[in-house]
């Protein structure tokens, strides 16, 4: 028997409002499948802002249309494999992806990393209600942006407060929708000549591949802190094979799609609106599409309130003893939550190109470090094996208050990025002698992954022998 008791979750025999927030999901309520968890990792993707992070191939990097879907393939491919071994934690575990991290930091640790996490959803959320209201006011030549944002924020603050189960199903329904327009908008794009004009300048260039393929890579890893949110409920046994390939294929077929489209509306995109580039290339489609793109955009980022809301309950919990999550807790942090994601919606909408740039690539930096020490201490290290029971300990049981090998790791993933550092705020002083070719995730998650790998291991290794030293303590102590 569970050691949680089982809740009632049933509103409609339609769907389910969700109960369990933060806790470890019970076998008998694992109703998760792969087809179900493929078409959420499918959808989420299936929106504008995939688009316009794919235009930044032709538009900020300088790269042609060939080098830009290169790009973007070999990004897709490699980050996915990150994004897709943290979902395979998920069925064995049954608590959301940044509770586990409790397991290498501790229980306060545990919560820092949380909240780092917590303003990345929060920034995704902003962002994609931007370009949600561009495409709409695309779609119907008007440019009130601002009421826009704000009825895209009411839509997801809406589903997200059902939780889980309408999260699932309203993706999986757009990211079939979704799909096929895309399919088709990409033929139609091709097919237009003012596609393919003369664009001067656009080729290749290392740093420009490399920071495009940079962005590819970041956008995987960006869902790795969602991921285990979903796959936790996948049957215990057998689910984390299917919850790796369903995340891993819904998660890079999805994306390169959308953003080969974007790269394609790159070619002709000016003053930072693919939206509006987009429309113009497709015709008389143009607004069914964009229509449809701001509308799934509304439901799709249900997922980010929802998941930040997860990270926000975990950090909320460590605040006092006498907090307990609960479902009006719940309801309450999404709706603040919604509210600083659209705020910082309208505030940042007019420099939004240059914004958002920055903030995938300082999410690489952030997120690199924390993606390594956690892959290096289930897959490597503890072989899954983890205490759920502890990380709700308020001393944090056998992985305790504050990690010092896990934080002090991850502060040194973060330290020897710096140098390689290529962003519009900062560049790092070995940036320029590479070309500016981005090269600072590729030592941040290999730094910290053998830091962490091997003063862990000496750990555990002691307190193995220490373990066999008492225990044999006794059995000497009877010889005398």
């Amino acid at each position: 028997m569970s050691e949680y008791p089982r809740l009632s979750t049933s509103t409609t025999k339609v769907m389910t409002f969700e109960r369990r927030h933060i806790r470890p999901i019970p076998d008998d309520e694992r109703h998760g499948t792969t087809r179900g968890l493929f078409f959420v990792w499918l959808g989420i993707n299936m929106g504008p802002l995939t688009v316009v992070t794919g235009a930044l191939g032709p538009t900020l990097f300088g790269l042609s249309l060939g080098w830009t879907i290169t790009a973007i393939v070999l990004g897709n491919v490699i980050g996915g494999f990150g994004a897709a071994l943290h979902a395979s934690q998920g069925p064995r575990l049954g608590i959301p992806q940044m509770l586990q991290a409790r397991g290498q930091f501790g229980f306060f640790g545990g919560s820092l990393l949380a909240f780092i996490a917590l303003i990345m959803f929060l920034g995704f959320f902003a962002s994609n209600l931007v370009v949600a209201a561009q495409s709409f006011a695309a779609a119907f030549g008007s440019s009130a942006d601002f009421a826009w944002i704000i009825a895209c924020a009411i839509a997801a603050l809406t589903i997200a407060i059902f939780g889980y189960d309408l999260v699932r199903r309203s993706m999986a329904v757009f990211s079939v929708l979704i799909g096929a327009l895309m399919i088709v908008s990409i033929i139609i794009a091709i097919a237009n000549p003012a596609t393919f004009q003369a664009q001067p300048g656009l080729g290749y260039n290392t740093a420009g591949f490399f920071g495009m393929l940079a962005i590819g890579v970041t956008w995987q890893l960006a869902y790795a802190p969602y991921v285990s949110d979903y796959s936790r409920y996948m049957p215990r046994e057998g689910g984390a094979k299917p919850a790796f390939w369903a995340t891993y294929l819904g998660l890079v077929l999805g994306t390169i799609l959308v953003m080969a489209l974007g790269g394609i509306v790159g070619l002709t995109t000016t003053e930072g609106n693919a939206m509006s580039a987009l429309g113009n290339l497709l015709g008389g489609f143009g607004p069914v599409v964009l229509f449809a793109l701001g509308t799934a955009t509304a439901v799709m980022n249900s997922s980010n309130i929802y998941s930040g809301v997860m990270c926000s309950l975990t950090v909320l919990e460590t605040v006092s003893a006498r907090i307990d999550i609960n479902t009006a807790k719940r309801v309450l942090m999404t709706v603040v939550y919604g509210a600083l994601a659209m705020v910082a919606a309208l505030l940042g909408q007019n420099n939004f190109l240059v914004i958002f740039s920055d903030f995938v690539t300082i999410l690489l930096y952030v997120l690199i470090p924390w993606s390594a020490i956690n892959l290096v201490d289930y897959f490597v290290l503890r072989k899954g094996e983890y205490e759920v029971a502890d990380m709700f300990r308020r001393d944090g049981g056998r992985y305790g208050r504050w990690d010092a090998i896990g934080l002090i790791s991850y502060a040194i993933g973060l330290l020897v990025q710096v140098p390689f550092m290529v962003t519009n705020m900062y560049t790092g002083p070995l940036a320029a002698p590479l070309g500016y070719v981005d090269v600072a995730w590729i030592v941040g998650f290999i730094v910290p992954a053998l830091v962490y790998g091997l003063w862990r291991r000496r750990e555990l290794r002691a307190a193995v022998a220490g373990s066999a030293t008492a225990a044999a303590a006794p059995r000497a102590e009877v010889r005398r």
